[in-house]
């Protein structure tokens, strides 16, 4: 903003290249997290723009289907990284991004690592009965590396809580 206090317009092409920016940048996240590229689209559509938006429109604009982007805003919502918002006048729910870093990181640990974590020592036991009842040299690497694996979980289990504890505060 000026210093005058009045917003400077940007040119519609411009703004539009911007949102090609940022949705391209939150396709390039997803995909490091692990997650489809319309979710990083849908993310970075309600990022980017200033108003609440209706699920249609997110369709229109990201050139999506329906269930694609229902599907994508359905898991934005359940780590928190997306919220329904009211709009007076419209009947249709409007979507907005939660731009907190830490609300995302901690929803994103909550429904995608802390569910593998609680399942870890259960698969380890079953990784663990496999190689005891393997024969020959192999086994000695298996047990080293299954007790490689046990470690790794081990510091999961310590630094996730306290890691999401931190993001909490």
């Amino acid at each position: 903003m000026p210093e005058n206090g009045q917003s400077v317009a940007v040119a519609p092409a411009r703004l539009e290249q911007i949102e090609r920016a940022v949705v391209d940048l939150f396709v390039r996240l997803a995909e490091v997290a692990g997650l489809p590229r319309s979710v990083g689209e849908i993310y970075g559509c309600l990022f980017i723009c200033a108003d609440p938006v209706p699920m249609d429109a997110l369709m229109e604009r990201l050139h999506l289907s329906k269930g694609a982007v229902s599907q994508g805003l359905r898991l934005l919502r359940s780590f928190g990284a997306v919220r329904t918002v009211y709009v007076p006048g419209d009947r249709r729910d409007h979507f907005t991004a939660e731009r907190e870093l830490r609300k995302l990181v901690s929803g994103y640990l909550q429904e995608k690592v802390v569910p593998h974590l609680r399942s870890g020592d259960e698969r380890l036991k079953v990784i663990r009965a496999l190689v005891a009842e393997t024969n020959g040299g192999a086994r000695k690497v298996l047990q080293e590396r299954v007790a490689q694996l046990s470690r790794w979980h081990r510091r999961a289990e310590q630094i996730i809580p306290l890691l999401l504890r931190v993001l909490q505060q």
